[in-house]
């Protein structure tokens, strides 16, 4: 079977919510995090940390962080600017623990490589993005999320994760339990400026 383009890929690319049961095999997980580990990072330091999470209970332990956190303030805030029918998708997917995914990428970053403080963001999640695309290529669905994150001691025993290790993400995947439909995004004539601000591109 032939792969998607890579701008196919980019332009269909958006967050699953609902997931089937289907295990996320080892050789696909391999191809997502090896696209992961390609992406840039400041001076090539390379500080990204992947814990694959197939484990039921591991799945159960982290899905609850999260509904935790969404019943406990989070829905709340994100309530009043959040499209109804988005914010009905979150609440079912809290509800079915990151809706069910049969896989979950918890993303860390390694403080032992010395990348700066201020890097931080700009090492990983390059590296995450690649991950949501190698998935999508793949047939697969997933989602960037970084609630659990605001209890990173929580989240970093559920997996074992050393002192050194700051969780920045997790990453559900899986085949989506139903078609998704294009992205909402804006037209990029919208966001886009030639030479100075103001002048439309």
């Amino acid at each position: 079977m032939s792969e998607p383009s890579f701008f196919d890929v980019v332009l269909r690319q958006r967050a699953c919510r609902s997931f089937a049961p289907d295990p996320v095999g080892d050789d696909d997980i391999e191809r997502i995090l090896t696209a992961a580990t390609h992406a840039p990072s400041a001076e090539n330091m390379q500080p990204w940390v992947f814990v694959v999470v197939r484990d039921e209970a591991t799945r159960a332990s982290i899905g609850e962080l999260a509904r935790t956190l969404w019943g406990g303030g989070a829905r709340a805030y994100a309530e009043p600017h959040l499209d109804p029918d988005m914010l009905a998708g979150i609440d079912a997917s809290m509800e079915a623990g990151f809706g069910g995914a049969p896989a979950l990428i918890v993303v860390g970053m390694d403080s032992t490589t010395g990348v700066h403080p201020s890097a931080v963001a700009s090492s990983i999640y390059p590296a995450v993005q690649n991950l949501l695309l190698a998935a999508s290529a793949l047939g697969y669905g997933s989602a960037l999320t970084t609630l659990t994150t605001l209890v990173a001691d929580r989240l970093r025993s559920a997996v074992d994760l050393p002192e050194h290790v700051t969780p920045m993400a997790v990453i559900p995947i899986g085949r989506p339990a139903r078609p998704l439909g294009r992205p909402r995004r804006e037209p990029a004539a919208t966001k886009s400026h030639r030479e100075r601000y103001g002048i439309p591109w």
